[in-house]
């Protein structure tokens, strides 16, 4: 009697699906549900990118800035997204219509076809816009590791402001907005150039104009190893970002109203995860073969760069193709780190050799696997995003430099910014403060 109930339960479920499933129009209200659904899981997991980034950095970072980077990471984020709504949408997508910006406006939700019936629209446009506010939110993330320790709280937010809602959203018009490089051609899935490399631009240009840490460099190009506070920490912030990128690769197929986006945003979550273990394990046999050890937060960031080198083409590679795209992230990784030491650039998690390189590198990789992509394309991708950010935060961090200030004193850098800027530690029961508690 039970199994004839479940019986007749799933032959009036199977008839009820497709008076549900067809709007007036014949476009599927259950593809409008399901890739609504995509955009608002995925953007939840690349969201949780945000607790990596700041558990990353918190471990990177010296105890005594550990509260002030947690306050920054999620003050970025809250920018990003206020921003984002204010003007940042519509610039990216309102009107491009091949130029290089849309429109000057605030976003609002606009559902009112699906509501009557007509669901052609493919997804709800509230799921849309989060999805894309949380991609302008990492490459904001991206800029805080770098600069850390050393550059003040406010003059950073006012960096953020205009970067999460002028910046980003001019150049990704330029591709995802359906601007000028989208007409050439240029093939950025989910954002190795249009996301990474935009905060390593940013954080490259703050890093130079900020200057090193004190006791970074000393003289005759010897440079000094800072160690972090805390390696589980940093490692937790790892695996944290691994899992948010299904979601901020996986998400960016767009779809997943058809059998064929459920085959293809499989193929992008195996592609990404593969090309990680490929950047991890190549990141740690280069420092064995270099340093005869090997270094945690240097594998870490192996990790971190085979995500980012197979972010621009995650659908396209085979399996083994993903692992050799993040293997040689992970070995750009691990050769990039000195190089920018030795030009005194001082990035304290590494975010250049991970987000800016291996952005770059994941971009021009992406011809190998896609028949589709030119080389020359996605050379003139990479290098026009790259001069209008260089040249737009250079204007943006120089003028915060000469109005507000944009390093603390060196007595606040020496206690740290814990203490200087916010009044308090991460760790008082063993740090200074644990005197005053006797």
């Amino acid at each position: 009697m039970k199994e004839k109930f479940f019986r007749i339960f799933a032959l009036i479920g199977l008839l009820a699906v497709p008076a549900l499933a067809w709007a007036e129009d014949g476009t599927s209200e259950v593809a409008y549900v399901l890739n609504t659904f995509s955009f608002l899981i995925s953007g939840a997991l690349v969201m949780w990118m945000a607790a990596g980034f700041a558990m990353l950095e918190a471990g990177l970072v010296r105890t005594k800035n550990v509260s002030t980077i947690c306050l920054k990471n999620i003050s970025l984020y809250s920018v990003a997204g206020i921003l984002y709504y204010l003007i940042g949408y519509n610039l990216m997508y309102a009107g491009v219509d091949g130029g290089f910006f849309g429109s000057f406006g605030f976003w609002g939700p606009d559902d009112a076809a699906a509501l009557g019936g007509d669901f052609s629209a493919g997804y709800s446009s509230g799921s849309d816009w989060f999805f894309q506010m949380v991609f302008v939110a990492t490459a904001a993330s991206v800029v805080s590791g770098t600069v850390a320790e050393r550059i003040k709280l406010w003059p950073f937010l006012i960096f953020c402001v205009l970067l999460t809602g002028v910046i980003y959203p001019i150049q990704g018009a330029w591709s995802w907005g359906g601007g000028w490089l989208s007409e050439m051609g240029f093939a950025d899935y989910a954002g190795s150039t249009i996301v990474h490399s935009v905060g390593g631009w940013a954080a490259l240009t703050g890093a130079i104009i900020l200057g090193a840490r004190k006791g970074k460099y000393g003289p005759g190009g010897r440079v000094n190893p800072i160690p972090g506070s805390s390696m589980p920490l940093a490692t937790l912030g790892t695996f944290i970002l691994w899992l948010g990128w299904f979601g901020f690769n996986g998400g960016s197929v767009l779809a997943l109203g058809s059998a064929d986006a459920a085959i293809e945003m499989s193929i992008v979550y195996l592609n990404t995860n593969l090309a990680a273990a490929g950047g991890i394990v190549a990141a740690m046999i280069m420092l064995q073969i270099l340093y005869k050890k090997v270094d945690l937060s240097m594998a870490l960031n192996g990790a971190l760069a085979g995500l980012v080198s197979i972010t621009a083409g995650p659908a396209a590679p085979s399996p083994g193709a993903a692992v050799l795209i993040g293997a040689v992230g992970g070995i750009l990784v691990v050769l990039a780190v000195p190089v920018f030491d030795k030009f005194r650039i001082d990035d304290v998690v590494g975010a250049l050799s991970v987000h800016l390189v291996c952005g770059i590198w994941g971009t021009l990789a992406v011809p190998f696997t896609d028949s589709e992509a030119s080389f020359i394309i996605q050379i003139v991708g990479v290098l026009a995003v790259g001069v209008f950010v260089s040249i737009c935060s250079a204007l943006v961090w120089t003028a915060l430099k000469f109005t507000v200030g944009i390093r603390v004193s060196e007595e606040e850098e020496h206690s740290g910014s814990d203490t200087a800027e916010l009044g308090l530690e991460a760790y008082p029961e063993f740090g200074r403060g644990s005197q005053a508690l006797k």
